[in-house]
């Protein structure tokens, strides 16, 4: 690979970092082509993008970002994937915990960066994975500023009979 084409792929990724506010450093080592393809399809379904690059060239392009990615450095060795998610900062760690079903322990995650949040190691995972995405957030708060408006017609429409009575009675007992 000669020079320009080099950083030809640098400046790709390192537009794809920019572009993605939630990615994941991927450790695929042992995998078989086979396999890293039943990852990417799944991948693919998840609406996450799966993309194996040398770690000089992953380095090299989280530099050109404004953040600071100095303990994501540390974890560049091997074997690494990327994996990109633009919508939601949990659908990686999803497809990870998926794929592993099949396969014991692989792919393991190296470091994501989620809202320009990083968390470094395995053991974020299961965290990562229970994320909610911004979607599901404001769903909850929708339905909850909804839910006293909802008590309350539901407490007017119910005892509508009720207080239609009382406000009778009461009318009566003024004539």
């Amino acid at each position: 690979m000669t020079r320009e084409e080099k950083g030809q792929i640098i400046d790709e990724l390192a537009e794809k970092f920019s572009q993605n506010n939630h990615f994941y450093i991927t450790d695929a080592s042992g995998l078989t082509v086979a396999q890293v393809n039943a990852l990417r399809k799944l991948c693919f379904h998840a609406g996450v993008e799966y993309v194996v690059y040398k770690n000089t060239l992953i380095r090299k392009a989280l530099e050109k970002q404004k953040a600071n990615y100095e303990d994501v450095f540390k974890t560049l060795k091997g074997f690494s994937g990327v994996m990109f998610s633009k919508e939601s900062g949990n659908a990686p760690a999803k497809v990870i915990k998926e794929y592993r079903k099949k396969l014991e322990g692989k792919p393991g995650l190296k470091a994501a960066s989620i809202q320009s949040s990083l968390y470094i190691g395995e053991e974020h995972l299961n965290t990562l994975s229970e994320l909610k995405s911004k979607n599901e957030l404001l769903g909850e708060i929708i339905s909850l500023l909804q839910s006293p408006a909802k008590n309350v017609l539901s407490a007017l429409l119910s005892g509508k009979q009720t207080v239609a009575g009382l406000v009778k009675a009461l009318e009566e007992r003024k004539n």
